[in-house]
């Protein structure tokens, strides 16, 4: 019931009033069934947005960090997610990633919309970035298409580390749904899935415009990070040497 007040109610309108996105596509996301809407993530209004413009409910698999934060922001936040139906994922261990499959195969068994971001991370510079193969396990594995969508605009509209979004024109735009049928039983061929996922992101990169990387976010983040932290360590090191008197 908290999805629906929500959606109608308490959050959705405010969205639509503030961003006034325009939806294109929006016929090519299947009215009954299981399907897969698999999107680009440049935003944390992401998780909000896309579901206020569907017609149907459809379930994020989120990170286990918005349901694991201390004091009251934290409880109040992952009482959020789970009354809006966000379904927790720890990302961390070698068993992450089948976890994160069950619980979306779960929610297509019950016929239901599963939303997933195959780069596995927002973008952090509004690339687009390689996808994940579990949307390709679950596609094959349940049988279901994969509807591609674009989120355009929303990066400019809360970039990274920003809390309050700003008012900035948001595109949502939807592809058509890509069936993976030909390949059916292949869901533990490497090949396969790979070239599944590829196909996914392409069709993501063709809607939505961005330039695309062929490498993890979570891996270039990581490797940013560390030579920004290297150059810091190396102006501190340059300011003590200054401050160091002669002889």
């Amino acid at each position: 019931m908290f999805y629906y007040l929500l959606k109608y109610v308490l959050l959705g309108p405010v969205l639509r009033l503030v961003f006034r996105p325009r939806i294109e596509g929006l016929d090519h996301v299947p009215s009954t069934g299981a399907a897969i809407v698999a999107g680009n993530h440049l935003s944390f209004s992401d998780h909000f947005l896309m579901p206020a413009v569907l017609k149907r409910r459809i379930t994020f698999l989120a990170k286990a960090e918005y349901f694991t934060g201390p004091g009251l922001r934290g409880r109040l936040i992952a009482a959020f997610f789970r009354s809006a139906g966000q379904i927790p994922v720890d990302r961390s261990g070698k068993d992450a990633g089948q976890a994160a499959i069950r619980e979306g195969l779960g929610v297509l068994a019950k016929d239901e919309l599963l939303g997933i971001y195959p780069e596995g991370t927002r973008s952090h510079d509004g690339r687009l970035y390689k996808g994940k193969v579990g949307v390709a396990v679950m596609a094959l594995r349940a049988g279901v298409p994969v509807v591609p969508c674009a989120m355009i605009g929303t990066f400019e509209a809360q970039p990274p580390g920003t809390v309050i979004p700003r008012v900035h024109p948001v595109i949502i735009r939807f592809g058509e749904p890509l069936d993976f049928s030909r390949y059916a039983g292949l869901e533990d061929e490497k090949a396969i899935l790979r070239a599944v996922t590829d196909e996914i992101l392409y069709a993501i990169m063709s809607l939505s415009g961005q330039e695309y990387v062929d490498r993890y976010a979570s891996v270039v983040k990581a490797e940013e990070q560390s030579a920004q932290e290297r150059a810091a360590q190396v102006t501190q090191r340059r300011g003590r040497f200054r401050r160091t008197p002669p002889g």
